[in-house]
């Protein structure tokens, strides 16, 4: 016996050494090391801020419904581009696609190095009435208050706009003549579905032009979101889910609820859901590795001690993301019931019983390996399946391409306090309809949010800060001229 004690003691002792050395060597940093910290590009701020308000007084909304858009609107915002930066529509081609989204192409002198796309949307989604007046400024005033600028588009995503052209009319004033193409590529509806931009993607497609890399909004510079790190994390997408509806349709005779057989439509239907629900995707902690490996030096042990420790710990870690919708969001394809349908009265049994099920899609899913989900755990040939809206995930880009690289030092060289690390953006942008023009689509704006100030995209009270906005001019410059030298 004691010999048996004498063993598992050692074994313990065993195991506990090597959580603990894992612990302390399998995360490094592998952070961008800043050697020069970059040297900001003068701007004249006062007249930049104003052109930005300007913008966000622009009602660019955009419906489901497209006869609602305002064309107007479009083409008061156009102009206002045309009228802040000059320099930009004299030397650049601008083409419109759509009627209302805009391309601008400035021309690069060495024809062998592919181009470079930068993408923002300048639509906005509407105002929901019933909360207007909750907005304590009002929601398309522009106005700038201590420090802040109010209005919708401020964060999505007319800041990606106001931002890239600044920094272009900036680089184009310097009279630098940039090695490679640079594209600029705005959509009108990216609220909508993005139509703008496939038809942009149609285009670049025809013409057999490939991107180095593509950047469109997506990531943000984020406060307090990670557990365990008070650093400010900037968080770069290299990928983005898909999306699918499926409808669940179960039809039968109908007639009168007085005399009513053992299972309605209606009845049928909720069993289907119920076994829908309660049989989820697998789940998947490849993205959170990737932030793991890039962040997890700098959380405090009793967090690195089961991240470094799946082989043992892997059941606790896992039961803790999937317990938050927002983390289990990144390890697996999710299902949403949001839609049903039955009958039109109480007393009248349904002929038709239907129910919308929202997939949003992780890579290495597809719709077709959902269907063949359903058809598995719902197992009942009277429940047509039928799969509508449906976008595929998006491939993932990798971290040690060029594109990647120059966003990560880019970063890290205006602010060394900011860690950088990759994830999946759960969301969809108008990049997932460019996926055959380039292998390297990276989603990140230099915004800076907190949990508080997350809640704004497409809420109340959207506003950004004046360092905010001008830390973007900042950023998009750097890049646009790092990019354009064809470093």
């Amino acid at each position: 016996m004691k010999k048996i004690l004498l063993f598992l003691t050692v074994i313990i002792i065993a195991v506990v050494a090597v959580v603990f050395y894992r612990a302390n060597t399998v995360f490094e940093n592998n952070q961008y090391q800043v050697t020069e910290a970059l040297h900001p590009v003068e701007i004249d701020e006062t007249a930049a801020l104003h052109r930005f308000a300007d913008a966000i007084k622009i009602k660019t909304i955009s419906y489901d419904d497209a006869t609602k858009l305002d064309p107007e609107s479009f083409l008061a915002f156009h102009q206002h581009l045309a009228d802040s930066f000059p320099l930009v529509h004299q030397q650049t081609r601008l083409q419109k696609f759509a009627d209302y989204s805009l391309v601008f192409h400035l021309k690069g002198q060495n024809s062998q190095l592919k181009p470079v796309l930068f993408m923002g949307h300048m639509d906005v989604v509407p105002v929901d009435p019933n909360t207007a007046y909750e907005w304590l400024q009002p929601p398309f005033s522009g106005n700038i208050v201590d420090g802040t600028i109010w209005g919708r588009g401020t964060i999505d995503d007319k800041v990606t706009v106001l931002a890239l052209m600044e920094s272009l009319e900036i680089f184009l004033a310097k009279g630098i003549t940039p090695q490679r193409d640079i594209y600029f590529s705005f959509g009108h509806d990216e609220e909508a579905g993005g139509n703008g931009a496939k038809v942009i993607a149609k285009h670049f497609a025809e013409q057999n032009i490939e991107f180095e890399y593509i950047l469109d909004e997506g990531g943000l510079v984020t406060q307090g979101i990670v557990a365990g790190t008070s650093a400010p994390i900037a968080v770069i997408g290299v990928a983005e889910k898909g999306f699918v509806n499926f409808d669940l349709t179960v039809k039968s005779k109908g007639g009168h609820s007085s005399q009513p057989p053992a299972h309605t439509a209606a009845g049928i239907l909720a069993a289907a859901i119920v076994k829908v629900e309660n049989n989820p995707f697998a789940e998947s902690l490849e993205f959170l590795g990737l932030m793991f490996d890039n962040i997890g030096y700098s959380m405090p042990l009793s967090q690195r001690l089961p991240l470094t420790n799946l082989w043992l710990l892997g059941p606790l870690v896992k039961s803790a993301v999937l317990s938050s919708p927002t983390s289990a969001a990144s390890t697996r394809t999710t299902t949403a019931v949001t839609m049903l349908q039955g009958s039109t009265k109480s007393n009248v049994l349904p002929t038709v019983a239907k129910a919308t099920v929202n997939f949003r899609i992780l890579p290495g899913d597809t719709v077709e390996s959902i269907r063949a989900h359903l058809e598995e755990v719902i197992d009942d040939p009277r429940v047509e399946l039928s799969a509508s809206l449906a976008n595929e995930a998006s491939s993932v880009s990798p971290t040690v391409h060029l594109g990647y690289k120059l966003i990560e030092s880019t970063i890290r060289r205006i602010d060394d306090s900011i860690l950088v690390t990759p994830y999946l953006v759960v969301g969809a942008t108008d990049s997932r309809h460019f996926q055959g023009l380039s292998d390297n689509i990276y989603r990140f704006m230099m915004v800076s949010l907190n949990q508080d100030t997350l809640s704004q995209f497409h809420g109340l009270n959207e506003q950004i800060s004046v360092q905010n906005y001008l830390s973007a001019i900042q950023f998009y410059y750097a890049l646009l001229e790092q990019t354009a030298a064809a470093n």
